[in-house]
């Protein structure tokens, strides 16, 4: 439905962000994430660890970085859990991107 191979969410919401139920469309990057914090009101802050090669020891060393995506109602995801996050156009000035499925 969304361009995606991902399942959709057993529940319905009527928020305008959903990819699944509103108007939002995704595009470009999708990787799995892990929540790390859901305190804020339809937002969750996500952690997403990668491999960076330094050309100097010809090694790869782990990263990590945290950004804020859209949490919508239907899909609901709590601090722990991993999901799948794929970018969005820009929502506010840290989110430009939406969790579109809990694995």
């Amino acid at each position: 439905m969304i361009g995606l191979n991902v399942k959709e969410p057993s529940t319905t919401c009527d928020d305008k962000n959903c990819p699944f139920h509103g108007s939002l469309s995704v595009h470009g990057r999708v990787f799995d994430a892990e929540v790390v914090s859901d305190k804020m009101r339809k937002s969750v802050v996500v952690k997403r660890e990668h491999m960076k090669f330094v050309d100097k020891y010809e090694r790869y060393e782990k990263r990590t970085s945290r950004l804020t995506a859209h949490n919508p109602p239907c899909i609901d995801a709590k601090a722990g859990d991993r999901v799948r996050v794929a970018e969005c156009r820009p929502l506010s000035k840290t989110k430009s991107y939406v969790i579109v499925e809990v694995m």
